[in-house]
């Protein structure tokens, strides 16, 4: 057998870039700037890492693709569009989960399963049509490498949605009402990057566990009533 070359956990950024993200999408970018600096001071972290930014509105738009953050100058910049579809959300990870992991077990890594950081700050608009879409996703039968799904809402997000959209009730959380709406996103960004370092520091450590932290001033959303 050829020798493994290392062992990767494709991690997957879906962030709303719905019209009604327009106040927030500059504080989602600069806490985005703040994962990329944080992990280029983790180098061995960063090594077990390939990062993939996605967009969606009422399409969804590969940003950034299975990038090796130490040799990233700097992350894209997100912006608004129009709608909130989650099912586009979910369909391009659809297509493009499986193909990533083909190339990188073609490139000799053993691969982890991805986790998927998903944020939006409101309700689809596409009603319940996601469901099915989400649904062949996240199933291990139907989808190679079917993600584990760290789901966050903020503003009008509501707390049944989110946990419609993570793959585990803990893996669900929501703002806490009434709170300032600029440091939900830095809280989410701030959360994503220990997430990241932690989980990438097990797999060096020989022991592969995902941790998920929850972001400060969120509740879990089986929580909320």
């Amino acid at each position: 057998m050829p020798d493994v070359r290392g062992q990767l956990l494709p991690i997957y950024v879906l962030a709303d870039e719905s019209g009604s993200m327009r106040d927030l999408i500059g504080e989602l970018n600069t806490g985005l700037k703040a994962l990329h600096a944080a992990l280029l001071a983790e180098p061995m972290a960063a090594a077990k890492v390939r990062f993939t930014l996605i967009g969606f509105s009422d399409t969804a738009v590969l940003r950034m693709h299975l990038a090796d953050l130490r040799h990233a100058a700097e992350l894209p910049t997100l912006g608004c569009r129009a709608a909130t579809s989650y099912g586009a959300a979910f369909h391009a990870l659809q297509e493009q989960i499986p193909a990533d992991i083909q190339h990188l077990k073609g490139q000799g890594y053993e691969v982890h399963r991805p986790a998927v950081f998903f944020l939006s700050d409101g309700q689809p608009s596409d009603g319940n049509r996601w469901f099915p879409i989400h649904d062949r996703l996240v199933d291990r039968a139907q989808t190679i490498g079917a993600p584990n799904i760290i789901a966050c809402g903020i503003g009008e997000a509501k707390p049944p949605t989110i946990l419609r959209v993570a793959t585990r009730p803990e893996y669900a959380f929501v703002s806490i009402a009434g709170a300032d709406v600029g440091q939900p996103i830095a809280r989410f960004c701030a959360a994503l990057t220990r997430s990241i370092v932690k989980s990438s520091r097990s797999m060096a450590d020989g022991r592969a566990e995902l941790y998920v932290d929850r972001p400060e001033g969120f509740h879990m959303a089986i929580d909320v009533v």
